[in-house]
């Protein structure tokens, strides 16, 4: 393997509206080696990709700090174009391919091979006559160099989601002067065959000179083909090694590895006493696009903080919106031994169960109402509270609805101009307490908050913990938290379902350590009994 490095990244550093998301990161790729890039959900891996292929979202926001050399010179990648033609290119994990198209045509799109006419010689390149036997050629030997058979000539709609994530390589592949491919957790779709089979495919490119840049969440994988890995944890360059000098246990301690510091302050001796079920799912799927369940089977006990982490994509959030009956379910979900009926929307609701969804702008709000409409609307909906009279001549107590917003607005420090200012001209982490406050006006028995301080400052964070952390001692509420914030979950929940591949690979005591955290989150675990020292 050259010394020469194909890519070399220096220095990178990106902020977003003066949040640091990346702080002096330095990435360096040699050629024909597989380089691993691991680390947390917001760790930086997507933003130093998208400085790589000059996404617009990062020009559009200032640009970025540092230096990009590929081959040993330094470039100005400004769009993704000026990236293919430094030699770089992407397998995504979402499929960029047109269905009725052949494989051939899939993987020529944008670079068609054409043979001149008469007209074409006036009017531009426009008209030329597609060379299909040329590019049946060479899409053929794209097909070879990573030794896939399948004919060209077959279409892609049907076939099987490993060999469209072939053809995708196929064409990256295809395309004049390849350097360097990312690919972006390409494994995430595949059956287990199926991903053993896009590793060899991977290993095969790298011995044809290509460098491979392997995103992904699943430690095995990087243990098995990668030449070294880099390891970023909150926007930082935590290492650069290569694989054979860590172990997995190393990497998923590091990926995680901070101090363990809690946003709130929980009493040690604090224990859920009862052994009665307050949810218990049973072979539970949801058809939630991007966050699928799969066969989910968990319970949890009356008056428990728990929570449900793990990385993006893994399914934690198809848990919520499939109890919701937002989404397509199989299997069971009981509610203090009662089974939820997902044929009927809000059944959820009147069987004493509130929601905060992750979506506070799409699901969550009513953005065109007022602050205390938004607060009162599920509970007067489901339990005609805010009323007075009976029958058709009902009335929302207007001065009950006022009593109660203020009064909200005061508990979570709602920032605005009174409860008649609309939802929508709220800030993005006033909304989320609006969210909050409309959930805990349901009086439930049980509460489940899909990311609840996300886009909060840390002040505001340590505030709706710490209510929660109220409500459920002086309530005895049984509280569920799905978090992508392992220090928020860690902070107050009893315990810990870390959801991996749409189950729950773990479930774990909110002091487990961290390289537990980090392999329950890859879809590992460390043997019972085994000692895990970093």
């Amino acid at each position: 393997m050259s010394e020469q490095a194909v890519l070399s990244m220096k220095g990178i550093s990106k902020e977003y509206f003066g949040n640091k998301v990346l702080k002096d990161v330095d990435l360096v790729v040699k050629p024909g080696e597989i380089h691993a890039l691991v680390g947390e959900n917001g760790a930086g891996k997507s933003t130093l990709m998208n400085i790589l292929f000059g996404m617009p979202v990062i020009h559009s926001t200032g640009g970025f700090k540092g230096e990009v050399e590929i081959s040993g010179e330094k470039v100005e990648i400004m769009n993704p174009n000026d990236a293919m033609h430094c030699g770089i290119g992407m397998v995504h994990q979402e499929f960029m391919l047109i269905p009725d198209f052949t494989i051939t045509e899939n993987i020529k799109v944008g670079r068609e091979i054409g043979t001149p006419t008469i007209l074409s010689k006036v009017l531009g390149p426009a008209l030329d006559v597609l060379d299909r036997k040329k590019m049946r050629d060479d899409a053929r030997q794209a097909l070879s160099r990573i030794g896939l058979n399948i004919e060209e000539y077959v279409k892609v709609a049907g076939l099987p989601i490993g060999y469209k994530q072939f053809v995708e390589i196929a064409r990256e592949i295809d395309k004049t002067g390849i350097k360097l491919l990312v690919f972006d957790e390409p494994t995430a779709v595949l059956t287990e065959s199926e991903a053993e089979r896009l590793c060899q495919i991977m290993q095969l490119i790298a011995r044809q000179g290509i460098a491979i840049i392997f995103i992904t969440h699943r430690l095995d994988e990087v243990m098995s083909v990668a030449d070294s890995l880099t390891i970023l944890r909150d926007g930082e360059l935590v290492d650069h090694v290569s694989t054979d000098e860590l172990t997995v246990v190393d990497i998923a301690g590091r990926m995680i590895g901070r101090k363990m510091e809690r946003l709130v302050e929980v009493k040690q001796s604090r224990e859920v006493q009862s052994d009665e079920v307050a949810l218990e799912l049973k072979n539970f799927h949801v058809d939630m696009p991007g966050e699928q369940v799969r066969s989910m089977s968990v319970s949890v006990r009356k008056g428990e903080i728990f929570g449900f982490g793990g990385l993006a994509g893994q399914g934690k959030l198809g848990i919520i919106n499939g109890i919701m009956g937002l989404y397509p379910v199989k299997g069971e979900a009981e509610v203090f031994g009662k089974k939820l009926n997902f044929s009927k929307l809000g059944d959820a609701l009147e069987n004493e169960v509130a929601f905060v969804s992750e979506d506070r702008r799409g699901v969550g709000l009513l953005l065109g109402e007022s602050i205390e409409d938004n607060i009162i609307f599920a509970a007067l909906q489901v339990k005609n509270k805010f009323t007075r009279g009976g029958g058709p001549f009902r009335l929302v107590n207007k001065k009950e609805v006022r009593e109660h917003a203020l009064k909200m607005i005061d508990i979570f420090d709602i920032r605005s101009t009174g409860p008649r200012q609309k939802t929508g001209s709220l800030s993005g982490g006033n909304q989320q307490k609006v969210c909050l406050a409309r959930a805990l006006t349901l009086e439930p028995k049980i509460l489940i908050v899909a990311e609840p301080t996300r886009g909060i400052d840390i002040g505001a964070k340590r505030l709706v913990l710490e209510y929660l952390i109220k409500i459920n001692a002086d309530q005895g509420m049984t509280i569920i938290i799905i978090s992508s914030e392992l220090v928020e979950l860690r902070s107050i929940c009893d315990r810990i379902a870390i959801v991996a591949e749409g189950k729950v690979a773990k479930i774990l005591p909110p002091d487990a350590s961290d390289a537990t955290f980090g392999l329950a989150m890859s879809g590992l675990s460390i043997e019972e009994g085994e000692e895990v020292e970093l």
